[in-house]
């Protein structure tokens, strides 16, 4: 197996397709109920859940999840005979979940399968195949057939940009990136990170480790209006030249410690040296500004962590400007 003992967990979710051809008179006995073996559409649902959650002892290479939801939609279909079999599943896991889906949609048809050839064995499963699949590094997936108008609203796209309308700038903190020695990559990471979620980095730079300079930048970034988010990476470690905190500290005047209590607890799931972050959140003129270490690998963990709840913040800087109670994704602030 692969593994994953590295990676953060995040909110994943997968909906997967298939369909099994009956015929005109098989199609009348699924459609009527009566089958000799019983009602086969509540009986096939109960396979598809079955399925998805037996996936690990099926597959061999397949990590065994603790699925928080499936669930599994049957659509008849007399135009062609056929019955269409929807499974969606989701965990909060390090992998996902598309083999899962995959599989709830096997358990149902096999079973509309074995419940059907009694009165009729020419029987062609076809069109099994992933339609979305959402969370982990690349975020929502969807097959270049697209989504069944049928089953569109199972995984709607809304939320899926939730820093859309954000005004957002990146600052890098590094002594030997500013002077041309090293390479920044958190950075770029960190602007791609925002924008695939939809906020507009409109400003990015890179400084040295050095306190006041940072304080400053980051005042007049904040104090332009022009920003709603600002977001660091690097500094904010134990060395001496790791300032972060301190300068994000000494120009606001009120902190979201709950942000970086986040980060690092995350982080130290699978990585102890992750508890030394200093990582820190604060708001200075409606701006809020947060502080994350600077590595690409801990861009990519970071922004597991904040998406749930970074649009919800950024609202609650700017005054609670459309305040909504309800912070996740997709809901409306």
């Amino acid at each position: 197996m692969a593994d994953v003992g590295g990676k953060s967990p995040s909110y994943r979710r997968a909906l997967a397709m298939g369909r099994i051809h009956v015929g005109a008179h098989a199609f009348g006995h699924i459609e009527a109920g009566t089958l000799p073996k019983g009602d086969v559409l509540k009986i096939a649902e109960i396979a598809g859940i079955g399925g998805a959650k037996g996936t690990a002892s099926l597959i061999p290479l397949c990590h065994p999840l603790a699925l928080d939801h499936v669930a599994v939609y049957i659509d008849l279909e007399p135009q062609s005979h056929s019955v269409a079999v929807y499974c969606v599943a989701a965990a909060f896991a390090k992998t996902g979940v598309e083999m899962e889906a995959l599989a709830g949609v096997n358990g149902a048809l096999l079973t509309l399968y074995d419940l059907t050839k009694p009165v009729e064995p020419a029987l062609t499963i076809s069109d099994v195949r992933l339609l979305v699949k959402e969370g982990g590094k690349k975020g929502r997936w969807v097959s270049p057939d697209g989504i069944p108008e049928r089953v569109a609203g199972i995984m709607p796209q809304s939320g899926e940009r939730p820093l859309a309308g954000i005004r957002a700038a990146v600052v890098t903190l590094s002594d030997r990136a500013s002077s041309g020695e090293y390479e920044d990559k958190s950075g770029p990471k960190l602007r791609a990170a925002l924008e695939f979620l939809g906020a507009d980095v409109i400003a990015a730079a890179i400084l040295p480790d050095d306190e006041d300079k940072i304080a400053r930048h980051l005042s007049a970034l904040a104090d332009a209006g022009t920003v709603d988010l600002i977001i660091t990476t690097g500094g904010t470690g134990l060395t001496p030249r790791d300032v972060a905190p301190e300068a994000i500290a000494r120009i606001c005047v009120k902190e979201a410690p709950g942000i970086g209590e986040a980060l690092r607890a995350a982080g130290g799931r699978h990585l102890p040296t992750a508890w030394l972050s200093r990582s820190i959140a604060a708001v200075r003129a409606n701006t809020l500004i947060v502080a994350l270490p600077g590595s690409p690998k801990a861009i990519d963990e970071s922004m597991d962590v904040l998406k749930p709840f970074l649009r919800h913040a950024v609202r609650l800087a700017q005054g609670g400007k459309g305040h909504n109670c309800d912070p996740r994704a997709g809901a409306s602030s």
